[in-house]
């Protein structure tokens, strides 16, 4: 899910997993720079796969405990 905000002629976003488990992981949040276009940047995107992954992670290791 995105969350999008605009603040003084800026867009900021933030990505995150609505819900693993109980819980919900704020995967990255970032000012949104391309003046063309509304793709998220590549670097963004593998940010944020990464961090999905990590969260993954972790809640299985919680779920194990």
């Amino acid at each position: 899910m995105e969350i999008k905000s605009d603040y003084d002629k800026d867009t900021f976003r933030a990505i995150y997993a609505a819900k693993i488990d109980d819980d919900i992981y704020v995967l990255h949040t970032f000012k949104k720079k391309s003046k063309r276009g509304i793709k998220t940047p590549k670097e963004d995107i593998e940010i944020i796969r990464q961090r999905l992954k990590r969260a993954q992670e972790i809640a299985k290791f919680k779920e194990d405990k």
